[in-house]
């Protein structure tokens, strides 16, 4: 056992196990920790640290590393406890007798930090926290659960279709906390210990700061693992989707009847299958005959054109031998080599080999670029598999148990890095899926392919604010979810207007989802091309009739009439990495009302929302903090600090301006 100091870092060596703390970041450590000092060269979500010169003390019992207002000492078992300032905010597990630490008190032999051989060579890995008793937690990304404290909850480490693994986690007691590893895996924040477990993996690194508020926890965050650059302008209108467009002259009727009712479509969207097989990357030229003369028309409209890409790639396509011979393809362990069966026997392009990145975006940069397509909608970017059998795929960084959390953040870096090589500047692509750092490279995350439930709209609200906490503060969701609407079922429609009013208080304002009945017959009796597969209803802003179609304009006016703030915002997330959805106490962290609030939200630091959660709701109550607050459905003054019940009629949600 021994501890000693190299190149400004705390390192200390015990039984085969070397321990490495170093400054990174403004009030933040890094810690790792790997046999024989078998240290991984890659840094994952983490850029490179600013300068700084941390103070290292090594006495014959422990040693301290201190880097601003957060300091780590290390007994002489190894274990860690975090201090900010001089209050004990975290500490690794260590069983003792009579709650006292010493050289025999290992009578559990449960330790802090367990590597479990695997016969390959690698490690299963175990890290363990005494847990903190009043402490909540927040963010880690997106689930599909109703906590937005997750307290108590296991949480998998894995990356699904509604479930994106992100995982920073801010607590209460001040501090952020960045587990820096890709591997499958899960975290539970028990009552009695939190233990974060690698499947697979050569090394434990995390990273954490302390703050005095999450704010400020969150600008020292994305400090070091990036920030989003700015949203363009010219999208933070309402976008316009459905299942799916089939051709191009449907989405030229759509958007010349938006243009003839007086409405601004900022965004139209080609949805998926308007290839000829998955893994084409372009269009069917049977049905999108001249794809220029399309994005010319829906250019001069004012509209920005964003078509769907996907990362399978069917055997029968045009692309499919040479990438496979290439090995651009992740491939399995055992048996066949199809990881996907949807509409075709496919493959996934392997995001992890940057050949494979810059393959897929030479494609996409000759059949849509050229043709002035703006955006990507890169969807099943978890990547969706058949069977989420992790232990059976294999990437270019290695096996998917151990490094498959990256692999949205490497498929969206394709093509951020592409648009930005053609010369593009004001750029968002749409992502089904993220990891930490994914908001540096242009990433909108939506939330999947919920159900068309009030359930999962309340669900929704969680993950939007949780995802921002996460360092993510681009976010969307299907307004009214993507399964199961029928526009012809009042109750749907009333979910739907209610998702489009909190819709208009998210960073982006998108229309989508597989509306039912499926009774449209294909344009083909082929089974490929663009006119084979089936599609949904009909989804825009009249297609729910004329009650509906009002409430939605009159929702969307109040959208346009917040450009100008929503700039504003954007500018935050890009100067100080601040969510556009912020939880109640990002903004009062001092109001202890506001830590245990999971239905209402702030939008930036000036909105107040409260969404209307269930169905046939008249009347909700609303927590208004200290100070002056004004609605905005009438103008009417309140004065904060105090609880008070809001009206909540079809045509109107509570939300509250600060002044």
């Amino acid at each position: 056992m021994s501890f000693s100091e190299e190149n400004h870092a705390l390192v200390f060596t015990k039984q085969g196990e070397t321990l490495r703390i170093e400054a990174w970041g403004k009030n933040a450590l890094r810690v790792r920790c790997a046999k024989f000092g078998r240290f991984s060269s890659r840094d994952w979500a983490l850029g490179a640290p600013p300068a700084s010169e941390p103070q290292v003390t090594i006495s014959q019992e422990q040693a301290v590393i201190q880097n601003g207002t957060l300091r780590a000492c290390v007994n002489f078992a190894g274990v860690i406890t975090f201090y900010s300032g001089d209050r004990q905010i975290l500490q690794e597990f260590f069983h003792c007798y009579g709650g006292t630490i010493s050289r025999e008190s290992k009578c559990t032999k449960i330790i802090a930090r367990e590597f479990v051989p695997i016969v390959a060579g690698e490690y299963q890995l175990h890290v363990r926290f005494e847990s903190n008793d009043g402490e909540k937690i927040f963010g880690m990304g997106q689930y599909q659960q109703p906590y937005l404290n997750l307290k108590g909850c296991m949480l998998e480490l894995a990356q699904r279709n509604s479930q994106v693994t992100v995982p920073f986690a801010v607590s209460s007691l001040g501090y952020g906390f960045l587990w820096n590893n890709p591997a499958v895996g899960r975290v539970s924040f028990g009552k009695n210990c939190t233990e974060w477990v690698a499947e697979m993996t050569d090394q434990m690194d995390y990273w954490m700061t302390a703050d005095d508020t999450p704010a400020a926890i969150l600008k020292n965050y994305t400090e070091v693992t990036g920030r989003a650059p700015l949203l363009p302008e010219n999208i933070m209108g309402l976008w316009q989707c459905k299942l799916r467009y089939r051709t191009q002259e449907e989405v030229l009727s759509v958007a010349r009847k938006y243009k003839e009712l007086g409405i601004p479509l900022d965004v139209i969207v080609i949805d998926f299958f308007h290839w000829i097989r998955q893994g084409d990357w372009g269009f069917d030229p049977e049905y999108w005959p001249d794809p220029k003369a399309m994005t010319d028309e829906l250019h001069a409209m004012g509209t920005k054109v964003m078509v769907s890409v996907w990362p399978s790639v069917d055997r029968k396509c045009s692309h499919f031998a040479e990438m496979y011979e290439r090995g651009l393809l992740v491939t399995t362990e055992h048996g066949t080599i199809q990881t996907y069966d949807f509409n075709g026997d496919c493959v996934t392009f392997d995001a992890m080999n940057p050949e494979a990145r810059d393959f897929i975006w030479d494609v996409c940069r000759e059949n849509y670029v050229q043709y002035g397509i703006d955006f990507f909608w890169l969807d099943n970017a978890e990547p969706d598999y058949s069977v989420y059998d992790f232990s059976n795929y294999r990437y270019y960084l290695g096996p998917a148990l151990k490094v498959s959390n990256v692999y949205p953040l490497l498929y969206t870096k394709a093509f951020f890095d592409g648009q930005k090589s053609t010369g593009q500047a004001d750029f968002v692509n749409l992502v089904r899926s993220a990891w930490a750092g994914s908001q540096k490279y242009a990433a909108l995350v939506w939330s999947g392919d919920v159900p068309s439930t009030f359930e999962a709209f309340r669900d929704q609200v969680t993950a939007g604010l949780n995802i921002g906490l996460a360092g993510i503060p681009w976010w969307t969701s299907d307004i009214g979810g993507f399964m199961d609407g029928d526009g012809s079922d009042p109750a749907f429609v009333q979910l739907l207007l209610r998702w489009f009013q909190f819709a208009v208080f998210c960073p982006v304002l998108r229309m989508h989802g597989d509306r039912e009945p499926h009774n449209i017959p294909p344009l083909s009796d082929k089974d490929y091309g663009g006119g084979y597969l089936y599609t949904g209803q009909p989804n825009e802003l009249w297609s729910y009739g004329e009650k509906a179609f009002s409430i939605m304009k009159k929702y969307l006016q109040i959208r346009l009439e917040l450009k100008p703030y929503l700039l504003k915002l954007s500018q935050e997330a890009h100067e100080t990495g601040a969510p556009m959805m912020r939880t109640m106490f990002y903004e009062f962290p001092q109001d202890k009302v506001c830590w245990e609030l999971c239905d209402q939200y702030m939008f930036g630091s000036s909105y107040l929302v409260a969404p209307v959660l269930y169905p046939d709701q008249t009347s909700r109550n609303v927590y208004l903090p200290a100070g002056q607050w004004q609605a905005l459905s009438d103008g009417q003054k309140y004065e904060g600090g105090r609880r008070i019940s809001c009206e909540t009629p079809m045509d109107c949600i509570p939300v509250f301006r600060r002044l």
